[in-house]
């Protein structure tokens, strides 16, 4: 089992910034990617972001490339997210989630989630 406690989470003004952070514990193999999800009230939930544990590859949506920065301190099994020039559309409760790619732990744990508001 893997364990992932979020923390960051507030309330801001459009045009502002804030930092996301995810502490992962547990049964972490070597292969697995960390990144963050996000759901907004009537919507799915959807990817904004993940970063690879070997060669620490990023892939981000589309509506977050340009203002938001995914990076990991290894020796920490931590994952950051530095959310920048947040817009209002940016509202939504952030998940952290962390696949293994093991043999025998090929599953996808997520966080509580932290709520993110941004007002316009």
């Amino acid at each position: 089992q893997v364990q992932l406690v979020e923390s960051g989470g507030g309330l801001v003004q459009a045009g502002e910034s804030l930092r996301l952070s995810c502490a992962a514990s547990g049964s972490i193999v070597s292969m697995h990617n960390m990144g963050w999800y996000r759901q907004a009230p009537g919507k799915q939930r959807e990817l904004v972001a993940t970063i690879t544990s070997i060669g620490g590859d990023t892939n981000y949506a589309d509506s977050v490339k340009g203002r938001f920065i995914i990076s990991r301190d290894s020796a920490k099994s931590t994952v950051h997210l530095q959310m920048n020039s947040l817009k209002f559309e940016d509202t939504a409760i952030y998940y952290c989630t962390l696949r293994n790619y093991g043999l025998r732990d090929r599953n996808t744990y997520w966080g509580q989630g932290t709520q993110v508001t941004v007002s316009s």
